[in-house]
């Protein structure tokens, strides 16, 4: 049975709902710094001085976060049964806000970006059109939701596919905006991107066997307690790799260096877990996932391109 809807204006029950599931005093910086990173990389990349305008960038950091939270949104939608039956906690289920009323926040963002991007650079509607197209996808579970759900890898592969789809938009707002060629090292950009999405994905949905919920489904229930964390670190040291031929299309080489040791000291979360897969190890990989894009965007994207601002 649904929950009463809680008390108090649709206003303050969203904001209400952003810090249980999508704070933004989080989310905003972390956006920002990813769209800055992306476009700074493509500018680099192309030997462009300067950086794009400050208006574009910000519609940009925009559409990113409306991305995000539509993404949000989306796991509302996927998760209801789960939720009810398992997290009744949860802001839905508890009837904080409906699932109606979080389509009707999510379309108003949607609306108010898409005017934003058309009346800024109506070319950065095809990114935007791609990304929308990919999640209407994922809504439906790509058609076979049972399969999905018993395949986990298969299920982790199509959901991060849209994470270089974002970032074909971030990137997008310098060379696509200005109807140039994509920027060499894109395509290791878009994986890095790809990689890093698993990587939160996996590291989010780790659980030591006293925080694992009948019914919810972790990555530690369905690879095991040695499988999922192994399976992190090897994507981890992946975007790491890929991170680091990235960066020679910026000028970064020295930059390999403090990119590895923030690799190291990401991954000793996860040998913490393997070793005693308790919660606080299990908080710790999470914290990780976090971290680790964060620092994979700052240094190949805006750290060389505030070195060659200071350079020149």
């Amino acid at each position: 049975m649904p929950s009463p809807p809680a008390n108090g204006s649709l206003a303050s029950r969203l904001w209400r709902y952003q810090k249980e599931r999508f704070p933004l005093a989080g989310f905003v910086p972390l956006i920002a710094a990813f769209t800055f990173s992306s476009a700074a990389y493509s500018r680099v990349a192309r030997g462009e001085p300067g950086f794009i305008p400050a208006g574009r960038f910000a519609v940009g950091a925009l559409t990113a976060l409306t991305f995000f939270f539509l993404l949000r949104v989306l796991d509302e939608h996927k998760d209801q049964d789960v939720d009810r039956r398992a997290r009744p906690e949860l802001p839905v289920p508890r009837g904080l806000v409906s699932l109606r009323e979080l389509r009707a926040a999510g379309a108003a963002a949607l609306a108010v970006v898409i005017a934003l991007n058309a009346l800024l650079e109506p070319v950065l509607l095809v990114p935007m059109a791609l990304v929308a197209a990919w999640a209407a996808l994922m809504t439906r579970e790509f058609f076979v939701r049972d399969w999905l759900r018993d395949h986990p890898a298969a299920y982790l592969l199509t959901h991060m596919a849209i994470m270089p789809l974002i970032d074909g938009y971030t990137t997008g707002l310098d060379w696509l905006a200005e109807r140039r060629a994509a920027p060499p090292g894109l395509v290791l950009f878009l994986a890095v991107t790809f990689l890093n999405g698993t990587v939160i994905e996996i590291g989010r949905k780790l659980r030591s066997p006293a925080d694992e919920r009948i019914g919810v489904d972790t990555y530690t229930q369905a690879w095991g307690l040695r499988t999922a964390p192994v399976v992190w670190i090897a994507l981890l040291c992946g975007s790491a790799a890929v991170a680091w031929a990235a960066l020679r299309h910026v000028g970064g080489g020295m930059l390999a260096i403090p990119l590895g040791v923030a690799a190291a000291a990401c991954l000793a979360p996860a040998a913490w877990f393997l070793a005693r897969p308790e919660p606080r190890a299990a908080r710790a990989v999470e914290t990780a996932s976090r971290l680790w894009p964060l620092v994979t965007y700052l240094t190949l994207g805006a750290l060389p391109y505030l070195t060659r601002t200071r350079a020149s």
